[in-house]
């Protein structure tokens, strides 16, 4: 049996934020880039089995982009310490430690140590590219092994494939993983999520609308359905983290509309959700939005998007 050991280098990172090392976010390129390498590894059927990352922001965010864009859940990424600022003992020591039926395991951290790594499993010379560059940022090495990877010593493995972002599509295949549509994000963004959060209060019926992002429009809590979410889960995440309410989310929805967002397509199902608990304005994480409990005939005249009137209706009837 062979296994496999992919190495990751985090995707570029930005240094204008002021932010000290380990908290310095990913630049939008090497979010996409992340994105690129997930991708990449679907089409090539080589997904993890589990991922360890560093737990530095600019490494996890890689890590959770990267799993993501493969279609998965983020909760097969382990966070290791050691992979931070690694020394070659720390490297080993990971390798080590990792699970022995894993067949198939990535590391996602930074250089030097990561260089090192690699140069010191390879069975081979590794020839470094003419940009004096062997792992730059977001570079994927695949290494094959008979030996697993908790096993593994100089020497035991051989250099599969090394893949930069930059040689990659920049849009991204839809459906995932070998539509032939070409897309400017990828596949997962555009199934999407929403809940329409309720209360009866006095015996009338109220809606919660929060403010967009930006202050310029009143909105019902929407967002991508996360890979490893159901629609609900994810519609009840968009709720806690943009309303900051959480709720009872039905398990059928009211109904679906279409919208064009990154050059194509996205269908929103809508869910209703009896909101049970309101956070205070100082635990929420968002309560810059502001937000409104308002009449089934306000929240009408108020919500942007029109395709939500005709829901909102339904769900008064169904309440009736």
């Amino acid at each position: 049996m062979k296994y496999e050991l992919l190495l990751l280098r985090h995707g570029k990172s930005d240094w204008s934020t002021g932010d000290d090392d380990f908290h310095r976010p990913l630049k939008d390129r090497g979010k996409h880039a992340a994105q690129r390498i997930g991708v990449w590894l679907a089409q090539q059927k080589r997904i993890p089995d589990i991922i360890i990352s560093s737990p530095a922001e600019r490494a996890l965010n890689s890590a959770h982009k990267c799993c993501k864009a493969m279609g998965y859940g983020v909760t097969r990424i382990k966070q290791d310490k050691r992979l931070y600022l690694a020394e070659p003992a720390d490297l080993l020591q990971v390798l080590a430690d990792c699970p022995g039926k894993a067949r198939r395991i990535m590391l996602v951290g930074h250089n030097p140590g990561f260089e090192w790594l690699l140069r010191h499993l390879a069975n081979s010379r590794i020839t470094t590219p003419k940009d004096g560059k062997l792992l730059p940022t977001a570079t994927l090495a695949c290494l094959e092994s008979d030996k697993k990877c908790k096993n593994l010593r100089a020497g035991d493995g051989e250099l599969l494939h090394l893949i930069r972002a930059t040689t990659l599509p920049k849009k991204f295949p839809y459906p995932l993983p070998a539509g032939k549509e070409q897309r400017d994000r990828p596949a997962y963004y555009y199934t999407q999520s929403s809940v329409i959060p309720y209360r009866i209060n006095k015996g009338q019926l109220q809606i919660l609308i929060v403010r967009s992002s930006k202050k310029k429009h009143w909105i019902i809590p929407k967002g991508i359905a996360e890979p490893g979410y159901s629609l609900q889960d994810s519609a009840k995440k968009e709720a806690w983290e943009e309303a900051g309410v959480e709720g009872k989310v039905s398990q059928t929805a009211l109904g679906s509309y279409l919208y064009i967002k990154w050059g194509a397509q996205c269908t929103v199902s809508v869910y209703p959700m009896r909101v049970s608990r309101e956070l205070a304005e100082k635990d929420w994480q968002e309560s810059h939005r502001g937000r409104r409990w308002v009449s089934v005939k306000e929240a009408g005249d108020c919500l942007r998007q029109e395709q939500l009137q005709p829901l909102l209706k339904q769900l008064q009837k169904q309440l009736q």
